[in-house]
């Protein structure tokens, strides 16, 4: 065979060697590309769907731990759907011991307070073997409180704010400012009570005296539930039940809180199980989207029915 056949043989059985190389690289890639899509593909699901990964019912014994953060109002991350299923989650696992409610709430809806106030209770009654401690950190005031009411005990940092045990309808009224601007205000109501609390007319006697009426009731419900949750423990004195707040500290004092601890605390001390797991209810990626989306559905629905008759 001549040199330059010898060299053609050699040339193609290299060229046919890369060839075969580049097609097992090319698959490594692929196959890595693939794997790398797989995972990330199971992260997304995790976030969307959230997915526990072993479950809660795999922990062992834990303190169970539940947040109410922020306001307390019907679309808050501390409304009574929200907190109430993390409560029933908690008190459900056969493995946590005792739950904490741990609470920074300066306040909020009086009524979304009661019904998670009334789910404490029932909880109670039904797992009478699970102790429900609240841990309160920065704030624990009004709707807080009224709700914190409702535990076993109340434990506090010394420098914890505590209290407000008040109920509160405020506004503002700018009459005078319109008298000055030369603005009149027209209303017309069918039912004269309909502008109550009506901030561009001049304040009525006998609505103040209604409104006062209604929420001294409220007031009075709220100290009821206090009295009935706190019992002996209460050292009542003439400023309790005005609106005033305390210091964890002093709220000891008080009978408002029963000591000084913190979650760690309470779940290492008093539930023997320092192993914490937190059952708040949150909003995953997917409930994220969707709440995104309907909102901007119910903009736009809103916009057609508003201005449909106006298109061409």
């Amino acid at each position: 065979m001549s040199d330059e056949k010898v060299w053609e043989k050699q040339a193609l059985e290299h060229l046919l060697l890369e060839n075969l190389k580049e097609q097992r690289r090319g698959r490594r890639w692929r196959t890595a590309v693939r794997m790398m899509t797989l995972l990330v593909f199971i992260g997304v699901a995790i976030n969307l769907f959230d997915i526990d990964i072993g479950g809660k019912s795999s922990m062992g014994k834990h303190t169970a731990l539940v947040d109410l953060q922020g306001e307390i109002a019907p679309d808050s991350k501390a409304s009574a759907d929200a907190i109430n299923a993390s409560l029933q989650a908690a008190f459900e696992n056969s493995e946590s011991v005792g739950v904490i409610l741990r609470i920074n709430s300066p306040g909020g809806s009086p009524v979304q307070s009661g019904i998670i106030h009334d789910e404490m209770l029932r909880l109670r009654a039904k797992y009478p073997e699970k102790s429900l401690h609240v841990v309160v950190e920065e704030i624990c005031a009004s709707g807080g409180y009224y709700v914190a009411s409702a535990a076993e005990n109340i434990y506090v940092d010394k420098a914890s704010l505590v209290g407000s045990i008040g109920v509160i309808m405020n506004g503002f009224g700018v009459t005078g400012l319109m008298e000055k601007l030369g603005i009149e205000r027209r209303a017309i109501t069918a039912g004269k009570n309909k502008a109550l609390l009506d901030p561009f007319s001049k304040q009525d006697p006998k609505q103040k005296e209604f409104v006062q009426g209604m929420i001294s009731e409220v007031h009075e419900q709220f100290i009821k539930v206090v009295r009935d949750g706190r019992g002996d423990r209460l050292k009542e004195t003439p400023d309790m039940f005005t609106g005033l707040v305390w210091n964890g500290a002093k709220s000891v004092e008080l009978g408002l809180s029963d000591g000084l601890s913190s979650v760690d605390g309470v779940a290492r001390d008093v539930f023997k199980a320092s192993t914490i797991v937190d059952y708040t209810m949150k909003d995953n990626l997917a409930e994220r989207v969707a709440k995104r989306f309907g909102a901007a559905m119910g903009e736009g629905a809103t916009r057609v029915l508003m201005y449909g008759g106006q298109m061409r």
